[in-house]
């Protein structure tokens, strides 16, 4: 591990700047605030600010009564000025992809560009911001050197990549181990420092480019296997066998097999864009990341499979789709939570108003889709007059079994209807992915 340095070695972080109030920036504001820290939390959003100001929270994981609860210790921001009193500064912006695949650092460049006219010695600046390896010190350290200080002796960075499962409670940013790389011991241990304030274990490696591969790893290992399992549910499918059970008997095995579930494609904020981050970063060095693209193209072909499967159970009920009236259940790109990046439920339905049918959803968690001029409707008014009701999403709210017996077909892309307790009439009326 890198650095020998303890907590005693380091000077105190009484102040810590936050640059990106997002779902990443905007947790990591309040845990440092709830620790007793100040926190200047800085965004270009001016909505985001006054939200934050009037004490209301835009982000599900953050009770709004956290802001109000610790409003004393926040200064809420779009001047990078205000940066200069933090003791260390963590940068959590966006860092999406290019319609062609490709990193977008125009955020991060951005912002540390900003904060370079305001850097002064002793400052700890740490990215967390999903990137490629190389990026904290082939992209950042320059652009903060341009004002003059020197990383490693004016001043010090590290990268920190978040681990944040949005609408899970199970593993919180308390009890999930914090991975840090520094550039440099002095780096490693002021990172170190600043996050055990907030993390009940940091495991520190040798560089920020392990800490950034770290990143990478976790979820290509994730979009890699849900790809597989996702062909798989294909190739079943055309056989005729039940994929989901097929999963449940493969998991069985004590060893050698982690345990992914089908759907009609991936959402978030990490799953359908870190993989590309590498992938691009690979073909610098003349390597074709095979396995890391493949997997991209088939969690990406997964809703064009979702909205032809749709069309095919529409045949089945003899309803063209330019006839037809259908019902999506769930939008979110996951259980439980409103979020609707990437949502694969967005693509579906994009696809499927392209072919003439008239669309309605039920999302508790998302009242409106502006892009498609549609609001949550009640569940049992949408089902009640849809031709096909589409499980897309599998909020742990809804009463499937009551989906099933009133609606008159069912397409079910969860597996939320294997072992409802139903009548035979009415699983005829269920088809899975």
């Amino acid at each position: 591990m890198n650095g020998e340095a303890n907590s005693t070695d380091v000077p105190a972080v009484e102040t810590i700047g936050v640059v990106g109030l997002g779902y990443v920036g905007l947790p990591l504001a309040v845990a440092f605030a709830a620790a007793g820290r100040a926190v200047i939390g800085l965004d270009v959003d001016s909505s985001k600010l006054a939200c934050l100001q009037a004490g209301e929270s835009y982000v599900e994981d953050v009770p709004s009564g956290a802001i109000v609860e610790n409003a004393d210790a926040f200064t809420w921001t779009s001047d990078y000025a205000e940066l200069a009193r933090a003791d260390a500064v963590v940068i959590a912006v966006p860092t999406p992809l290019t319609p062609n695949r490709e990193p977008d650092l125009g955020a991060l460049v951005s912002s540390a560009t900003a904060l370079a006219g305001f850097l002064r010695e002793g400052q700890l600046v740490v990215l967390e911001s999903t990137t490629y390896p190389g990026t904290t010190r082939e992209r950042l350290v320059p652009m903060l050197e341009e004002s003059g200080l020197k990383a490693g002796s004016d001043f010090f960075v590290a990268f920190s990549p978040e681990r944040i499962d949005p609408g899970r409670t199970d593993y919180t940013m308390r009890t999930t181990p914090k991975v840090v790389g520094g550039d440099g011991p002095q780096a490693a241990a002021r990172a170190k420092a600043l996050y055990e304030l907030v993390c009940d274990t940091v495991v520190e490696v040798s560089a920020p480019e392990v800490a950034e591969m770290t990143k990478l790893l976790e979820n290509i290992y994730r979009a890699v296997n849900i790809a597989l399992v996702n062909e798989m549910a294909v190739i079943s499918d055309r056989m005729g066998i039940d994929i989901w059970e097929v999963v449940e008997a493969a998991a069985t095995k004590p060893f050698g097999f982690s345990s992914f579930k089908p759907g009609p494609g991936l959402g978030g904020h990490c799953l359908p864009v870190d993989p590309f981050y590498l992938s691009w970063k690979a073909r610098e060095y003349g390597v074709s990341a095979e396995f890391v693209e493949l997997a991209g193209r088939t969690n990406t072909n997964m809703p064009r499979v979702a909205a032809a499967r749709t069309i095919e159970a529409l045949n089945k009920v003899g309803v063209a789709s330019s006839n037809a009236e259908i019902a999506i259940l769930g939008v979110s790109y996951k259980p439980d939570v409103g979020d609707l990046r990437e949502s694969p439920a967005l693509a579906i339905m994009g696809q499927l108003r392209e072919l003439g049918a008239s669309l309605s959803y039920h999302d508790p968690h998302v009242e409106a889709l502006p892009g498609f001029n549609l609001k949550s409707e009640p569940l049992d008014e949408i089902v009640s007059r849809a031709d096909l009701t589409v499980i897309v999403t599998a909020h742990s709210s809804i009463d499937y079994a009551a989906v099933v017996a009133s609606a008159k077909q069912v397409l079910d892309f969860r597996g939320v209807t294997r072992g409802l307790d139903i009548s035979a009439a009415q699983s005829e009326r269920v088809v899975r992915l």
